[in-house]
């Protein structure tokens, strides 16, 4: 994929999903090394405090899926495709 069709998938997005979207990105190129925000360590409190009083786990892929709005059947046609 280039950036050009990446650019044309996420103007596609709707508000919510773009927003689920830029976090992922943002994670995923955060820099390991930098310190933690107070913002951050604020986040994995909040994190850490839902799992011990819903200690079956969170939430479900499937309902991630309905979430952003999408379908489970988009997503598994999806898969194959690249």
């Amino acid at each position: 994929m280039d950036r050009q069709q990446a650019h044309h998938l996420l103007d596609q997005l709707g508000p919510a999903q773009f927003d689920v979207v830029a976090k992922l990105l943002e994670v995923m190129i955060h820099d390991e090394d930098e310190e933690l925000t107070t913002e951050d360590r604020r986040a994995i409190a909040r994190s850490r405090d839902y799992f011990r009083q819903n200690p079956e786990g969170g939430l479900s892929f499937e309902q991630v899926v309905a979430e952003s709005g999408f379908t489970m059947d988009q997503v598994r046609n999806h898969q194959g495709e690249q």
